[in-house]
């Protein structure tokens, strides 16, 4: 369990770290490529990726959408994180696992149980009731678009990523360092549309925050992975632990810490949100 821990403070680190963009004024653009730069560093020197397995077969198409999309993730969720807090950035992001599971259903047809369906009927709500908030005629205040792009997002990010783990003939490890190139790649584009166009100043603040960024990203990819292997007969205990402690940690930093504001509505769906993934989870022990 102890991976798993580090994965889940990794993982809201990086949201609170994001968190302060809100206080301080660093240029979050900047950030993200400095954040790639460092992963990408750590990616090779950790994994040592076979360069040699990739070739023309590869698949360079879902390499591209996710080197697109990562980035462009990224800015979403800090943006989602900067107006409308850790504690419902955090949801939308556990709660996008409802994509893979909709595609599975509907494009690969599996079939689905009880439990599951139980799980999805109980997550729809959650979704609406954790980003419901009070009505506010300051158009400043509707930012719910965020962590809607921010779910379906990680969704799609997430399929992809499975579609990666398939691949018999090339390491999953290589594959994650070719994606770092290429989101590394379109986020240098990105930071030099930043400092050329708008003239944002490259700064030492930009620079070490990016690294932190850099090391909390990898470190809850290389914590989670190692969870994995050591629960490799039952991987449903690290999807479980990793989606609801995230919650609960984000949840807890964002109240106590950020004194962000949870209406009612909103610990309602943080509850049927956590029942919702318990009720998935134990529909994939029943599968296994």
């Amino acid at each position: 369990m102890f991976y798993i821990v580090l994965s889940i403070i990794c993982s809201v680190s990086v949201g609170a770290l994001l968190k302060f963009s809100k206080r301080y004024s660093f240029d979050i653009v900047q950030v993200i490529a400095i954040n790639y730069l460092f992963a990408l560093f750590l990616c090779y020197f950790t994994f040592n990726p076979d360069i040699s397995a990739i070739d023309s077969s590869s698949p360079w198409k879902i390499y591209i959408g996710l080197a697109i999309l990562l980035p462009s993730v990224f800015l979403l969720l800090a943006a989602s994180i900067k107006h409308i807090g850790i504690v419902k950035t955090d949801i939308a992001q556990r709660m996008s696992l409802f994509i893979p599971i909709l595609a599975a259903y509907f494009i690969f047809k599996e079939d689905f149980s009880n439990l599951k369906l139980i799980g999805l009927v109980i997550g729809f709500p959650a979704i609406f009731l954790t980003l419901s908030k009070k009505n506010n005629t300051d158009a400043q205040e509707n930012k719910w678009i965020f962590p809607v792009l921010v779910l379906l997002g990680f969704g799609i990010i997430d399929i992809l990523f499975k579609q990666i783990a398939l691949q018999k003939n090339i390491p999953y490890t290589t594959s994650l360092f070719v994606v770092f190139c290429g989101a590394l790649v379109l986020a240098l584009c990105f930071s030099v549309y930043s400092i050329a166009i708008k003239k944002n100043k490259i700064r030492v603040q930009n620079l070490i925050i990016g690294a932190f960024l850099g090391i909390l990203n990898f470190g809850n990819i290389l914590f989670y992975l190692k969870a994995h292997k050591e629960f490799a007969e039952n991987p449903s205990t690290v999807f479980a632990a990793m989606n609801l402690g995230v919650i609960v940690l984000g949840s807890l930093v964002g109240i106590i810490a950020f004194k962000e504001k949870v209406s009612l509505k909103n610990y309602i769906g943080i509850i049927l949100a956590l029942a919702s993934i318990v009720f998935i989870t134990l529909s994939q022990l029943q599968a296994s």
